[in-house]
């Protein structure tokens, strides 16, 4: 049985944090886990104070991993950090006040990444470009705005809960060069989020604006499906640079690409293009290509709206297997084709001065 994230998981939650009495999954002490074929690598954060209580921990933790099939290597780090308080609560009881698009501060450009149907690799484009921009020397953010259903610590491989220095603000996690804040980080995996429209804009204006995201060049927002409050609320309250609107090549994901398109155009949002995903698939065993989900339906629809064509995304295994590992294809195999696709958009956009 091949290694598996959940595996690693499963066993790190044996191991009991010694200063809260939980598992150190659940205590928020285990970050940034990674697992790249059989190396599996992780870091405990802790109170530079207990780092005495800890090594014995980091030692238990690293065996238990090593003890499991598959695993050839294992790399667990102690880091310290001074005791902050819990991250402040994103369900406010009231919307904030009305207020026209602001700078986030420290941030330079705003990218909205963003589909008119669900299931068609938006959030996986977003998790490759932000990669593909960081390896080419980019200060990258990632905000996970797909409240509903977020996918970026799993594709990011974060975990852990974020700190709040003073209680008001919130620190931000990284890996792979990109600084990331989602919802996903405030609650379990399986856990839904069952929000109204004023709970979910007012914990998406506090995940921009209350977030310590540093100086970044550029922050890609990856948006939930569709034209609703989500969409709204970014374009109000944030001043977005540009949109990247994502769909695969059939009618029915082309005919509400049309309407994220015009929702834009309605929020005054420059398109900085189109990306068909899932473009090709290509055998793995006997080369032969076959358009899955149709052919050439995003490059004649950019066409006919006059906007650019940034790419088009081969369906393949190894993206996806990436993306559940926790590092995208563009950190996994940088020096696949697949990746290279990422990376030429995200080269494009740095000469368009657009990230």
């Amino acid at each position: 049985m091949s290694l598996t994230r959940e595996s690693v998981l499963a066993a790190l939650k044996s191991i009991t944090d010694p200063i809260s009495g939980s598992d150190i999954v659940s205590a928020g002490v285990m970050r940034a886990l990674t697992v790249e074929g059989a190396e599996v690598r992780f870091v405990l954060e802790i109170d530079p104070a207990s780092a005495e209580a800890y090594g014995p921990v980091r030692d238990a933790a690293e065996k238990v991993v090593t003890d499991l099939a598959g695993v050839d290597k294992v790399s667990a780090l102690l880091t310290g950090h001074a005791a902050k308080s819990a991250p402040p609560d994103l369900k406010p009881s009231k919307p904030a006040q009305p207020q026209g698009p602001q700078k986030i501060p420290g941030v330079d450009r705003i990218i909205a990444v963003a589909s008119g149907k669900g299931g068609v690799g938006k959030s996986t484009v977003s998790a490759n470009l932000a990669c593909a921009l960081a390896a080419e020397g980019r200060r990258v953010g990632l905000l996970d705005a797909d409240v509903y259903g977020p996918s970026q610590p799993r594709m990011l491989g974060i975990s852990g809960r974020p700190a709040s220095p003073d209680g008001k603000t919130i620190l931000p996690m990284r890996n792979h060069g990109v600084t990331m804040m989602s919802i996903g980080l405030m609650t379990n995996e399986d856990q839904a989020v069952v929000w109204r429209g004023p709970m979910l804009m007012g914990a998406l204006q506090q995940m921009m604006m209350q977030v310590q995201w540093g100086a970044l060049d550029v922050l890609i927002v990856d948006l939930p499906p569709g034209t609703g409050d989500v969409q709204m609320t970014l374009a109000q309250k944030a001043e977005v640079d540009g949109a990247i609107v994502v769909s695969t090549p059939q009618d029915v994901a082309l005919i509400d690409a049309r309407k994220g398109i015009d929702m834009f155009n309605q929020l005054h949002v420059p398109i900085l293009g189109m990306i068909e995903n899932m473009s090709t698939h290509i055998c793995s065993n006997c080369g032969h290509e076959e358009h899955v989900f149709g052919h050439g339906g995003v490059v004649a629809e950019a066409a006919k709206l006059n906007v650019p064509l940034l790419a088009e995304v081969p369906l393949h295994l190894d993206v996806r297997l990436a993306s559940d590992g926790g590092a995208p294809i563009v950190v996994s195999k940088p020096d696949s084709p697949q990746a290279q696709v990422f990376r030429n958009v995200a080269q494009d956009l740095i000469k368009r001065g657009a990230a």
